[in-house]
Formats: structure tokens, C-alpha cells, sequence
């Protein structure tokens, strides 16, 4: 499936290694502090833990919000998280490749690390391009003669063709980090050959992907079945011919989701029997949680989580599953009336003896709430990435690493 290289194809003792990692993480947008120090934590113990023990001079690439975004800040706390996830001290500069900067990665010991700017303060790195496009850029050509070794750990941002991403993978040898590598490694053992049966449990308040995920897993012989929940579920009740409602009507179309109900009512066609949609729902009177068959629809109000027939037929099929992929959850948990469905599917999930993979930010947070996350095989922090991926489409960092690999062996 993936020919790239990684760190056990390298020696790195004494070698200037350049590593872009994900440090995106959620702010407290009036005090500006990291809320959630997941991904720092999961980068620094393992890629950059490992880079450090081995004697490698390590210089960090990454980002934080967008230019204009509340959320866009200096690295600078990064590199004290940082710190004490390592238990040394981390350097940090305020630029990314200017004289400073180049001075300091020319200075540093074996096992010291640099944190350097936010990398989307490079007006340019945003840019779609092509690996050797982006070789040409400043940042790569003032960064690149200062290293001898390019790591990408950031599998969440592996889906943007930018130029910290791709840029170095034309002009330095180039590996996957150990980030990058579980979460490829995860994705091939439930994409490439999973064990039977494969159940792909697809919910959460986006639903505009749910019809090319459904297709590409089903077309492709990967998944069983489809079992939908939350936004996506009420997708597919419509494409099942089912009236919502007004109020849950309004909110697909103010969501532009109406438009990819044909693609789902063919598809359904097509695989009738793999494909679950909801049998009853959940919906919020006088401040309560009421159930209402879905024959029972439309119904006045909004619809907020699956309803107790809907989980015991899901449990049946995920309690067989052997290969289990859950990409949101199956209504509102952050309401303790509406955590239901979430809790006892994702319950379900969490017991099962099939390996299990969960993704997407809304997923994690419920499986972390739920205390469920350490029962689940492996947990992938990526967003976008994870779900283009399961669509089948190619990523580019991904891409760069395997042309890196090609031209390297």
C-alpha cells in the first residue's frame, strides 16, 4: 500500500533533523493558553523523545491556527509544554529561517532541540505545490543547506500540499515519523486487507462526507457495513425517504447537505443491506429526551441522538465486527439526555475483541469523556487527513514521503 521510509531506515546521531510535527491545539481564545496538550505530548514522546536519545540535533517545524484566526499564536508555549514533556530544557526562536535562526540550528549539540515559528507566519507557505515547486520557496532554501534529514510526523496535515509539508521531501532524504508511521500502519489494517466483518460507523455534525467514505468502503469490498448516526444519519433517513421535519430540514439545507441525498438513494440501491440507517431518534420536549420511531416522523422538533432500537440493532453487527472504524459520534453527548447513543455504541465499540480505530476531534473528545479511550486500538487525532484518506484519495505529504523513498533506495 505505502512504500516510504522511517526512522529505522536512518542513523540520525549527530545529523541536523528537521521535523514537521502537529502542534495544532485548541486555545482559550481570551487568554490565548493551549487548552489540550494531546499533541505536543504524542509528538514529543515519541518522534522527538526518540530523535533526543539518539543524539540528534533537532530543529521543529509547526503551526497554530490560521493568519487572522483568534487561535493563531507564537509557538511559544509549545516549546514549554515541550519542555516538560521531555524533561529538558527546549530552545525557542521567534522566526523561522532568518539569520537568527540559522545561527542558532548551526549552534546546536547532539540531543538539544529548537522549536521555531509558527510556519504560517511564511506568507507563502499556505501555497499549493509541488514538492520541487516548493523547494524553490525561501523557507526551504535557507532551512534545507542547514539539515541533512527531513521528518514528517504530521499525519493531520498531511492532506495540504504546503511547503513545510512537502518542500523538503525534493532536496533532503526524508522519513516518516513515528506519528505518521502508527497512523498510516493503522489506516492500512482497516483499508488494505481487514479482518471480516468491517464496520464502518460514520456520525457527528458533518455529514458531507459520509456519501464518499460510504461509497469508496463499500465499492471497494472494506467495509460490511455501514452503520450512520448524528448529522449523517439524518442524511440518510431523507435519502430513505423519510421526512424529518421542519426544523431538521432547515438545518440540512443550511448545511448544503441536502444536495448529496441522490448520490446516497443510489447508492442504497446498490447495497441495501449494508447500509444502517436509524430505526427510532431522540428528540428534546419540555427540556426531557423523548423517542419516536422514525415512522413516527416528521416531527416539530430537532432531532439530537439515536434512539434505543437503533443501538441494539447497531450492537448486534458491531458485536461481531472483527475490524471497526468510528468517525463521530451518534448525537449531541455534550447533553447528558443526549449521550445515550454515543455511550452505548462507542461502549459497544470499546468491548469489542476487533481491532477498532477512532477519529476525528469530536470522536476523541466523546471517547475521552466516556473514559473509553484507553479501550480503543488505536486513536488518530487527525481531522481532514483521516477523512480523505478513508475516502481513498492520495495525501500529499504522504505522496512526497513514498517519491522521497523511490528516489532515495
Amino acid at each position: 500500500m505505502l512504500k516510504l521510509l522511517t526512522l529505522d531506515d536512518v542513523a540520525v546521531e549527530g545529523k541536523t533533523v528537521l521535523v514537521r510535527v502537529d502542534f495544532n491545539s485548541p486555545i482559550d481564545m481570551e487568554t490565548k493558553k493551549i487548552l489540550d496538550e494531546t499533541r505536543i505530548r504524542t509528538h514529543g514522546e515519541a518522534t522527538i523523545k526518540e530523535l533526543v536519545q539518539k543524539g540528534a540535533k533537532v530543529v521543529i517545524l509547526a503551526h497554530q491556527g490560521r493568519p487572522g484566526e483568534p487561535d493563531f499564536t507564537s509557538l511559544e508555549q509549545h516549546a514549554v509544554i515541550l519542555s516538560k514533556v521531555l524533561g529538558k530544557r527546549i530552545k525557542y526562536t521567534n522566526d523561522i529561517f532568518g539569520e537568527k535562526v540559522q545561527k542558532a540550528i548551526k549552534e546546536l549539540q547532539n540531543s538539544e532541540v529548537i522549536v521555531l515559528e509558527n510556519v504560517r507566519n511564511f506568507a507563502d507557505e499556505r501555497n499549493k505545490g509541488t514538492p520541487e515547486e516548493h523547494a524553490k520557496t525561501e523557507m526551504v532554501q535557507k532551512l534545507a543547506p542547514l539539515t541533512d534529514l527531513f521528518v514528517n510526523d504530521a499525519f493531520a496535515v498531511a492532506h495540504r500540499a504546503h511547503v513545510s509539508i512537502v518542500g523538503f521531501t525534493a532536496v533532503l532524504p526524508s522519513v516518516a515519523g513515528r506519528i505518521m508511521e502508527r497512523e498510516l500502519e493503522s489506516l492500512r489494517k482497516v483499508l488494505e486487507n481487514p479482518e471480516k466483518p468491517c464496520v464502518f460507523i460514520l456520525g457527528g455534525a458533518k455529514a458531507d462526507d459520509s456519501l464518499e467514505i460510504s461509497k469508496y468502503v463499500l465499492d471497494n469490498g472494506v467495509a460490511d457495513y455501514v452503520l450512520t448516526g448524528g448529522v449523517a444519519g439524518h442524511v440518510f433517513l431523507v435519502a430513505r425517504g423519510f421526512d424529518l421535519g421542519k426544523p431538521n430540514v432547515d438545518f440540512l439545507q443550511r448545511k448544503e447537505l441536502m444536495r448529496i441525498v441522490p448520490g446516497i438513494q443510489e447508492l442504497m440501491q446498490r447495497y441495501p443491506e449494508e447500509i444502517k440507517a436509524p430505526l427510532d431518534i431522540a428528540v428534546e420536549v419540555d427540556g426531557g429526551r423523548k423517542e419516536l420511531s422514525v415512522d413516527e416522523l416528521p416531527t416539530n422538533y430537532p432531532i439530537l441522538d439515536v434512539g434505543a432500537k437503533t443501538v441494539e440493532n447497531y450492537a448486534k453487527i458491531i458485536g461481531n465486527a472483527k475490524s471497526i472504524v468510528v468517525s463521530g459520534p451518534m448525537g449531541v453527548y455534550e447533553k447528558s439526555d443526549f449521550v445515550f447513543g454515543t455511550k452505548r455504541i462507542f461502549g459497544e465499540v470499546a468491548n469489542s475483541q476487533g481491532f477498532s480505530l477512532a477519529g476525528g476531534g469530536h470522536t476523541v473528545a466523546a471517547l475521552q469523556k466516556l473514559e473509553l479511550s484507553n479501550k480503543i486500538s488505536y486513536m488518530s487525532t487527525a481531522g481532514g487527513a483521516l477523512t480523505e484518506f478513508l475516502m481513498g484519495k492520495k495525501l500529499p505529504g504522504v505522496t512526497a514521503l513514498e517519491k522521497a523513498a523511490a528516489r532515495n533506495s
